[in-house]
């Protein structure tokens, strides 16, 4: 495909703003959306030698910053008057979100192979992950917003691009810093947005080379121990409400979990489809 044919950019600014939910939707990873979509690799390479084919990379990634940039303010104020006020609900539409991309992730890491050992190393991920958030609930939980939790934040967001799928929301959430992301996001409050550029680029720079290196020579273990991280960090959104919840609700949180599942396999399957 011609890049600087018009289709061409529009399709890479959708691409952009798909991905760019995936820093700000749980369960959704933007750095998986990009491997699905295609660009995972030359993003990759892009943020590991930034000088390399420099006006090339210029080009090509343009729409699709302009799109996740767009996707990013869009949704902050949809997902900040949701979470507000019908949290328990919505969380079960993005679990839904993540049960519908496991297909794709599952098929991406095994795209160069899978062995016993690598399911193994999954499944030992998804343990010491899942006893890791579990346990440090009181120390995590106790997180207040300040410069330094939303570099934090910042950081999160940047694994979510340089390893996919891995969900920063996810984590947000479980920090209680979520909701006060978003907000911010949505008004342009620079006294938070600002540290969380600065976590990104530092996580940029300090692991997109090592990412690259790693993903080259270690695919298969390297995927696999992030399915098991995925995995571990969903269980930890499961709402407790619901096991109070009225019939009603309970409705309406399978709905949402419906939902979710078929925007997940949708978005996962969508640049298939548009090529």
């Amino acid at each position: 495909m011609n890049n600087h044919r018009p289709q061409s950019w529009l399709l890479r600014a959708l691409k952009g703003a798909l991905i760019g939910t995936g820093f700000i939707l749980p369960g959704i990873s933007g750095g998986a959306l990009a491997a699905v979509f295609g660009i995972y690799e030359q993003l990759i390479d892009f943020l590991a030698h930034p000088f390399r084919r420099l006006k090339q990379n210029i080009f090509f990634f343009l729409p699709v910053g302009i799109g996740a940039i767009g996707g990013i303010f869009l949704l902050s104020f949809a997902i900040s008057y949701l979470l507000g006020n019908f949290e328990a609900i919505i969380l079960w539409f993005f679990i839904g979100a993540i049960v519908g991309t496991i297909p794709a992730l599952w098929k991406d890491a095994g795209q160069k192979g899978r062995s016993a050992g690598d399911v193994f190393l999954m499944m030992a991920a998804f343990v010491a992950m899942l006893l890791f958030l579990l346990f440090g609930a009181p120390l995590f939980s106790a997180i207040e917003p300040k410069f330094s939790s939303w570099v934090l934040g910042g950081a999160l967001i940047g694994l979510g691009l340089v390893i996919p799928g891995l969900s920063p929301s996810n984590f947000l959430i479980y920090l209680g810093l979520y909701k006060a992301m978003t907000d911010a996001i949505k008004v342009g409050d620079m006294s938070v947005i600002t540290p969380l550029i600065l976590g990104v680029l530092l996580v940029i720079a300090i692991l997109s080379k090592l990412m690259d290196y790693l993903f080259r020579t270690f695919y298969p273990q390297l995927f696999h121990l992030i399915l098991g991280i995925v995995a571990a960090s969903t269980v930890m959104i499961v709402p407790s409400e619901t096991i109070h919840m009225s019939l009603g609700a309970l409705a309406a949180s399978a709905v949402m979990l419906g939902l979710g599942t078929w925007l997940g396999w949708w978005m996962s399957r969508l640049d298939q489809a548009t090529r």
